[in-house]
């Protein structure tokens, strides 16, 4: 018996330790960024070609990112004819978890609050608690997804909602995947995109220190840009152990919950930011807002389809940060 008894301990103490039940660790970054460019403006025409440097990749790795990119293009559903459908793309381009926390619930909050369900992809990295089983969020996925959903959109009626969540830097935001994946999307490349493409109907998110840099390039008469700070400040929040950026938790984790139109959710998410920016005595960051002339003929539409009742922020709130202190 006794032995028996052993046995059966060894054969739990076996499975406990065994690498399948191992914590599970994210990637890390613990390789110098390879160059983009001999000087900075080397990089801005990087940033502007839509760089991505990978490497390290397996061919197994490869096939799988395929076909989890093949997977999610193939569930977006397609436009209704005479109904303004809103397609969501949610995007962590950097690999610590905070941006893969954020990224899913931000497809999440608006895919509810547009009714973008089964019109919504997310493009991320680790939540923490996994290996991700989403496809990247790199410059070249971005790409694809975009692509994808002006072939499938009425672009003279539908609306792309893009929120994107990363670090950020003055040519703009930054892809890095652990120590396999680099990149930067310029302001030029992103509007670029967008303008080959036909999006105009737009309402583009940018969660990056110096975000702002996007505005002069994404205004336009038919689209809104919200930023999480002006061109020559950084933002907060972007911990990698942290649940949420600041502008996320504000904006898509408290304000855009609410049945509220989106620029009174702006000036509440702008408003909880200085808040909190001035209890941690922090440079302010100056999120920025642009509406276009033109935008009011759909986002009217969308603000009257938010649901009625709230739902509940979830997660750490970013402010949490500055108890640690």
């Amino acid at each position: 018996m006794r032995r028996i008894v052993q046995g059966i301990i060894a054969v739990a103490l076996a499975t406990i330790l065994s690498p399948a039940h191992a914590q599970y660790e994210p990637p890390r970054h613990t390789q110098p960024t390879p160059p983009l460019g001999r000087s900075d403006e080397d990089m801005v025409v990087q940033a502007n070609n839509g760089i991505t440097i990978e490497r390290g990749r397996t061919p197994q790795e490869d096939l799988a990112e395929h076909r989890r990119l093949d997977r999610a293009l193939a569930r977006l559903a397609p436009q209704r004819k005479g109904v303004i459908d809103v397609y969501v793309v949610a995007v962590g381009l950097d690999s610590d978890a905070v941006f893969g926390r954020e990224a899913r619930e931000a497809g999440r909050v608006l895919a509810r609050r547009y009714g973008a369900e089964g019109r919504t992809i997310v493009l991320a990295g680790t939540d923490g608690r996994a290996a991700s089983d989403l496809p990247r969020g790199s410059p070249g996925n971005i790409a694809t997804v975009l692509a994808r959903v002006a072939e499938v959109m009425d672009k003279r009626e539908d609306v792309l909602i893009l929120y994107t969540t990363s670090h950020g830097a003055p040519l703009g935001i930054i892809y890095n995947d652990g120590d396999q994946g680099f990149g930067a999307i310029s302001p030029v490349r992103l509007a670029e995109m967008l303008e080959t493409l036909g999006i105009r109907r737009r309402l583009v998110m940018i969660s990056a220190c110096y975000s702002g840099v996007f505005v002069p390039a994404l205004a336009s008469e038919d689209g809104v840009v919200i930023t999480a700070a002006s061109s020559d400040r950084t933002s907060f929040g972007c911990q990698a152990d942290s649940d949420w950026t600041f502008f996320g938790d504000a904006l898509i984790n408290n304000a855009l919950r609410k049945p509220q139109p989106l620029a009174e959710a702006d000036r509440e998410a702008v408003g909880l930011i200085a808040q909190w920016e001035a209890r941690g005595n922090l440079v302010p960051s100056g999120p920025q807002i642009e509406i276009g002339a033109r935008a009011d003929k759909w986002l009217d539409v969308l603000d009257k389809r938010v649901p009625p009742v709230a739902s509940k922020p979830v997660g750490r709130p970013a402010i949490s940060l500055l108890d640690a202190r």
